[in-house]
């Protein structure tokens, strides 16, 4: 509807500049004679082009009120909701929403949590449905199917990736992907459609891999447990710390590690070396990494020095430089009141502004909302007197513009635009041991990218 009504605006404007332009302006492109044209039409066509060229002016003047509108809204956000405590407060690491494949179903949140455990809640009320227990090992990530809304799955340090049936309160898993005996999982993604897991591997000695399996039948549910298809073993040579597979093209996917490096592959190709589409180097260890741009056609990445890189795949084969953006310490660049910018948590595109934003925040709970362009990073809006300490995670929701966030204060929050919360009081922080923080390593910054 925005849109409809940002194109009439602009027809309309078109319109009334060629008014202007014929009435003030006729007696003198009437003189003008030097085009070798019909003195009958001249005027005509000049005040055509004229008219064309204004009407591009006004459209690029809707658009920058499109994404100012969203700016308002993503500033706007206010909590609805609050989750009902733990009875064992943990941080809040990661999160992902179900996308509600079955019409009338109602959609849930999945968190991973400091204390080795995957919490489930109702997306909405934020009411605890079930939890499930990784012992032994930690689970590191969480994500639900595209294509069946009961599925959750996460990546165990014990070197599997499981699949729950959210609709059964047993612990028992409806799908273990197994890796090879040496492999710790400290990442993973599922594709777009539904066929493909892949998950990171810490170093072991000297060896990183990316694990895939085949994951064709698992959102029917049925028990089973798979080998890996095989592995990418050559691209990195540090913990692969974020995988993300492309939200429309199930066989792109990058990742991301503590070596610096971003890597793009087109797993559709036979080998790793043919498969490599691109290696950007982000100077630093990655903490997230996404896609962005009109057909998801950029890559973008925070490190754990409060980095950001940003880059065009489109640009590949040419000569134009495929960086649009990279900076050294947001911290820096981010102008932000009351105490500053802390930390990057990740970053999120809004598909109908056209536009990439970061979210970071305090130390004390403040959220920032940071607008990306290829001249800098500037501060759109602070969220305040929900967190009251680091938010560690955070999931957006296009459908209703919504904000879910974590952080290290055990707290699960969903924000909306003006909404008046309702439910509980602020919770004082909480100091919990993370083994998370013990994780990050000093990265490498003399591995150099081997494509452009």
């Amino acid at each position: 509807t925005d849109s409809v009504s940002f194109l009439q605006q602009d027809v309309i404007a078109g319109f009334l500049y060629a008014i202007l332009i014929l009435a003030v302006f006729h007696p003198v492109v009437d003189l003008i004679d030097n085009f070798n044209l019909t003195y009958k039409y001249a005027p005509l066509i000049i005040i055509t082009l004229l008219g064309f060229y204004l009407l591009q002016v006004s459209g690029k003047a809707g658009e920058m009120t499109a994404v100012e509108k969203v700016e308002e809204q993503l500033a706007a956000l206010r909590i609805a909701r609050r989750c009902v405590p733990s009875s064992e407060p943990a941080y809040l690491l990661d999160m992902d929403t179900s996308r509600a494949a079955q019409p009338g179903s109602s959609r849930l949140v999945a968190v991973s949590c400091s204390n080795e455990s995957i919490r489930v809640y109702d997306r909405e009320t934020l009411q605890f449905l079930r939890e499930y227990r990784s012992q032994p090992g930690l689970f590191h990530g969480v994500r639900f199917a595209h294509t069946c809304d009961s599925l959750v799955f996460s990546a165990c340090s014990q070197g599997t990736v499981r699949g729950w049936d959210v609709r059964s309160a047993s612990q028992k898993p409806v799908q273990v992907f197994t890796g090879y005996p040496s492999n710790v999982f400290i990442s993973f993604d599922v594709s777009c459609s539904d066929l493909i897991v892949c998950a990171g591997t810490e170093k072991v000695e000297k060896d990183t891999f990316l694990v895939f399996w085949d994951a064709r039948g698992v959102t029917d549910c049925a028990s089973a447990t798979k080998e890996p298809l095989g592995v990418y073993s050559e691209s990195h040579n540090d913990d692969i710390t974020k995988i993300c597979f492309h939200p429309v093209e199930p066989n792109l996917v990058v990742s991301g590690s503590t070596d610096g490096l971003v890597n793009v592959f087109d797993i559709n190709k036979d080998n790793e070396d043919d498969a490599l589409i691109s290696t950007c180097n982000s100077d630093s260890s990655v903490s997230s990494l996404g896609w962005a741009g009109e057909d998801y056609k950029q890559v973008y990445c925070t490190t754990h020095d409060e980095g950001f890189c940003w880059w065009d795949m489109a640009q590949l084969d040419t000569e134009e430089p495929i960086t649009l953006l990279h900076v050294l310490d947001a911290r820096e660049s981010v102008c932000a009141e009351n105490h500053g910018l802390h930390y990057l948590v990740g970053g999120l595109y809004h598909e109908k502004a056209g536009k990439l934003f970061l979210i970071g925040g305090t130390s004390t709970g403040n959220i920032h909302l940071i607008s990306c362009g290829t001249d800098g990073l500037s501060l759109v809006g602070t969220l305040r007197g929900g967190h009251s300490a680091t938010v560690r995670s955070f999931c957006w929701s296009p459908t209703d513009e919504s904000l879910l966030t974590g952080g290290e204060d055990a707290q699960l929050l969903l924000w909306k635009p003006g909404a008046v919360e309702r439910s509980l009081t602020k919770k004082a922080s909480l100091k919990i041991s993370s083994s998370v923080q013990k994780r990050v390593r000093v990265h490498n910054t003399s591995l150099k990218s081997r494509k452009k």
